[in-house]
């Protein structure tokens, strides 16, 4: 079997598709699978640790927010695409794949559109609760769509094409039983919570975390994990100080969580943004959370995510414009009062969880190769 994948721009679209390529590996060993992404993106790195073969186009996003400088950028991202899109035509015809994926993201749109002009089998996965631009335009065109969960299609025009499959996680995601993971990390009994902004961290975020900190200090048996991002270092040791806050057992500040997985299995409650894959985590291991969506995502996706973790009880949602330390406070201080509520939105994040999500997507692609047959 041979398979192409193109997914970029963020690990949101990349870790998709890693897991899709990994359980694809593990069904059919033989089966050649190639990436195709953004030449300089995340996913040329991502994919080539992964060891798996990737060829990169150069290509650019459109720019949002129309000024006369994002103008330049969007005609010259019209271009690439155009380019793109012949390179792809000349992947396609040398690579013959039974079947081409995509996991969103703009490197998808030259290829998929490509394949399904040649007759080629086409899918596309959705991680987020509002398809983005180019998921709703290959929607169309694609002969399956397969999204996170039924929001998604209450976006899109056609409807007929698509299954509902959840997130795919990579298999080597160790979910671990809460005392375990805290006895692994160190952590005294009492109420824990992690929060975190994303790898470059969020200021805004981090600034009502330390107000958040110096409550639980005076209440003496909570834990907390909290990851300040790789911009934030001077910004929240300041806030430290100024607060007179110290970092020890019961308060862990980080620049980064590289064991992020113990730590969301040691967690009672889970403060972060509302990417797709973080969300896809929590149900996994079944976490209660409150979300502060990140306002600059594209289309605002992440506000829709959080929306979907919120209208089923899993989630407390705080947009940005709303977050301060006192409301992150009020809301923190209800959950602690009120341990029922915190466990039962806990049980309704893993309500919302497909556990068989790798194998759903996977069966769906190997599907079309059977069609194509």
């Amino acid at each position: 079997m041979r398979v192409i994948l193109a997914a970029g721009g963020t690990a949101g679209h990349i870790n998709p598709a890693l897991a899709i390529a990994d359980k694809i590996r593990e069904l059919f060993p033989d089966a050649v699978i190639k990436f195709v992404g953004a030449q300089g993106g995340m996913e040329e790195r991502l994919v080539r640790k992964a060891g798996y073969d990737f060829t990169a186009f150069k290509m650019a996003g459109l720019q949002r927010k129309l000024t006369p400088h994002n103008i330049k950028r969007n005609i010259q991202a019209v271009h690439y695409y155009i380019t793109a899109r012949g390179d792809a035509q000349k992947l396609l015809k040398e690579f013959q794949p039974d079947v081409a994926v995509g996991t969103g993201g703009y490197a998808c749109a030259p290829v998929l559109t490509a394949a399904a002009k040649m007759g080629i089998k086409t899918a596309i996965h959705e991680s987020n609760s509002l398809p983005g631009i180019t998921t709703t335009m290959l929607s169309k065109h694609v002969d399956k769509v397969l999204v996170s969960n039924e929001d998604v299609i209450s976006h899109l025009a056609r409807k007929d094409n698509c299954v509902i499959t959840g997130n795919p996680l990579r298999s080597n995601i160790p979910i671990e039983e809460r005392q375990a993971a805290r006895e692994k990390l160190g952590l005294k009994d009492g109420m824990t919570i992690v929060s975190f902004g994303g790898s470059l961290g969020a200021n805004k975020l981090s600034e009502a975390v330390v107000k958040l900190v110096k409550w639980e200090q005076e209440t003496g048996d909570i834990n907390h994990i909290h990851s300040f991002g790789g911009n934030g270092k001077d910004m929240f040791e300041g806030l430290m100080k100024a607060n007179g806050i110290e970092a020890g057992e019961r308060f862990r500040p980080k620049e980064y969580i590289d064991n992020m997985y113990t730590c969301l299995c040691a967690a009672d409650l889970v403060i972060s943004r509302a990417g797709a894959m973080t969300l896809t985590e929590l149900k996994a291991v079944g976490r209660a959370s409150i979300l502060i969506p990140f306002p600059q995502a594209a289309e605002n996706h992440q506000y829709y995510n959080a929306l979907t973790m919120s209208k089923n009880g899993a989630a407390i949602l705080i947009e940005d414009k709303d977050l301060s330390a006192e409301r992150l406070l009020k809301e923190v201080r209800y959950l602690y009062n009120n341990r029922e509520k915190l466990e039962e939105m806990g049980e309704c994040a893993a309500k919302l969880n497909i556990p068989d999500s790798t194998d759903l997507v996977v069966g769906n692609i190997l599907d079309l190769v059977k069609d194509k047959s």
